[in-house]
């Protein structure tokens, strides 16, 4: 799995799964949708709307982690 890093482009972050968008706009960053963020790193994005990077980045991960399990064990049976 890769991991997010806060010097990642949201555009990045959002290829990595649809999962990525909705939890970044419930978390504050509602202008994922907006083309000029996806140029911007998770940390500049955080900076601008006032959120803890350190905190975002660690809850995405746990996000892509929880998926990639539940991926995993459906196809496990």
């Amino acid at each position: 799995m890769e991991e997010i890093t806060k010097d990642m482009k949201i555009g990045d972050i959002l290829a990595l799964n649809e999962l990525i968008a909705p939890f970044l706009m419930q978390n504050g960053l509602g202008c994922v949708s907006c083309s000029a963020s996806s140029a911007e790193s998770l940390e500049e994005a955080c900076e601008l709307h006032g959120i803890n990077v350190e905190d975002l980045t660690e809850d995405l991960n746990d996000v892509l982690r929880e998926y990639l399990e539940t991926q995993e064990a459906s196809q496990n049976g």
